[in-house]
């Protein structure tokens, strides 16, 4: 399928609103909740899109782009984040998203792609080379990887009280 760079950054400017909508002012339950151990509640989740925010999408990006020859992209600590929140206040995190992603966008748009520029590649650390367009694809699939995770996690809050419903709920069973 054809990658659309102003249909991928409407979607992506709109993911701090849906989550400051949907989570801020919850019970810290609903923030905290999560499927046991090593898994991520809502909390975790913003947390880990600052992390991309600050160290993953524009700076991989910015690589593909760079006169370098080298466009080797630095692994990306997919758990940092775990330390670096702990403590911190929701309100300030979906603040800090918001605030990093409006950036983050604002330097995409400048830079004025074209088509040309969404072939040019960088190399993964896992994957091999990869293309601008792939990686900004990446972005949009990976802010809606996380808010189903979010809905899937505090769905599982109720699991047993929705009784014989949970038949019928496909993010509680096995996805019908």
């Amino acid at each position: 399928m054809h990658f659309d760079l102003d249909d991928s950054i409407a979607l992506l400017e709109r993911t701090p609103a849906l989550l400051r909508s949907w989570l801020q002012g919850l019970p810290s339950a609903w923030i905290h909740c999560d499927e046991g151990p090593e898994s991520w509640s809502a909390f975790d989740v913003v947390g880990h899109l600052i992390d991309g925010e600050e160290h993953d999408w524009m700076v991989r990006a910015r690589i593909i782009l760079g006169d370098d020859d080298d466009r080797r992209f630095h692994p990306f600590d997919r758990f940092r984040h775990l330390d670096l929140n702990r403590g911190a206040a929701f309100g300030e995190l979906l603040d800090r998203f918001a605030d990093l992603r409006a950036a983050n966008l604002a330097d995409l748009r400048g830079l004025r792609l074209g088509p040309d520029d969404l072939t040019r590649t960088g190399r993964h650390p896992e994957f091999g080379t990869v293309t601008l367009a792939q990686l900004l694809a990446t972005w949009v699939a990976h802010d809606l990887t996380h808010v189903a995770q979010i809905a899937r996690v505090m769905a599982k809050r109720h699991d047993e009280a929705v009784g014989p419903w949970k038949a019928y709920l496909s993010v509680l069973g096995d996805g019908r």
